[in-house]
């Protein structure tokens, strides 16, 4: 299977796209990763890179995968982007294609890249979020309905499973789903005053509720979950939270949630605090180290080490 895999990142995220590809190398993963980002190229990639274009290079990190970089002009804010991104690498990769996968780079894959395969040929590929599911008479889910259905969508509800909006694999015959998206974002951004509004750190927030119930808080997965109900012909393909590492199970794309990123915990404090490491942080160090270096030796040294001790100390402290 040809895939073509994108992802999306600014400042300090580049330590996140490094191991994701590091973690893709190692699944078995052959083909094309693209990054859309802001600001500078990382400073692990400023000397192994060719300049292909204007606002395009490329990078070689195994003779069988290739990391493309492109500079992206957007006012709106990253996660409000995903599938105007997705819609611009569908048209790069081309015909030829047979699937195209979207992953946040928080994530780390984990399992073998034949795994992810299997699983594209089945519909729309998905992960539960931690708040999944979602009742189809939930508030939220109704929020969508009267938010949406007057600006020309029609909502079906198609089930209670909510996807987590960092990761989406999409075959050629299900990519009609992207611009119903896209125009949902769209039209999400014009009620809140912009695509730059996200009900997260790190872009610009707003006092008070994001529409009805709130149904329009986590405005990339809000609205995907909604484009799912109005595009009932794609199938779908669900794997629940445990996949993302959000309960106990087979974690097989660990997805880093909150402020603080696996590059960024200090993890020994937090232990004493009684927060031990969680499996992403582990899969992230494990791959930390792959044919892409963002860390210098000693650095990652430390950071194993430190990983190790308080994985040990969260046997014996946690919180109440």
């Amino acid at each position: 299977m040809n895939t073509t895999i994108c992802t999306l990142f600014e400042r300090h995220y580049h330590f996140g796209v490094a191991v994701l590809a590091n973690s893709l190398c190692a699944s078995g993963f052959k083909g094309m990763i693209y990054a859309g980002f802001r600001g500078p190229l990382p400073p692990w990639a400023e000397n192994e890179v060719d300049l292909i274009e204007s606002g395009k290079w490329e990078m070689e990190i195994s003779p069988e995968v290739r990391l493309v970089f492109l500079l992206l002009e957007t006012p709106a804010h990253f996660t409000n982007y995903k599938p105007d991104f997705l819609l611009r690498i569908a048209e790069i990769a081309g015909t030829e294609n047979d699937a195209l996968v979207y992953c946040d780079p928080d994530i780390v894959i984990t399992e073998t890249w034949q795994y992810f395969e299997d699983w594209l040929t089945c519909g729309v590929a998905l992960c539960e979020d931690i708040n999944s599911p979602l009742p189809e008479s939930h508030p939220r889910r109704i929020g969508w309905r009267r938010f949406f259905q007057p600006r020309g969508f029609t909502l079906r509800p198609r089930g209670a499973s909510y996807a987590n909006g960092g990761f989406i694999g999409l075959r050629p015959q299900d990519r009609k789903l992207l611009p119903i998206w896209r125009d949902m974002l769209t039209s999400a951004g014009d009620a809140l005053g912009g695509k730059d509004v996200v009900g997260i750190q790190g872009g610009r927030t707003l006092d008070g509720l994001y529409g009805f119930a709130d149904c329009l808080r986590k405005t990339d997965q809000d609205t995907l979950n909604a484009a799912l109900e109005a595009c009932p012909e794609v199938e779908v393909s669900f794997l629940g939270p445990q996949a993302m590492g959000f309960l106990l199970g087979g974690a097989i794309l660990p997805h880093a949630l909150g402020p603080a990123k696996p590059w960024q915990r200090r993890y020994l404090a937090e232990a004493l605090g009684g927060l031990p490491p969680a499996h992403v942080d582990k899969a992230f160090w494990h791959h930390a180290s792959g044919p892409i270096k963002p860390f210098g030796p000693a650095w990652l040294a430390l950071k194993k080490l430190s990983l190790t001790a308080s994985a040990a100390l969260g046997r014996f402290i946690r919180r109440t």
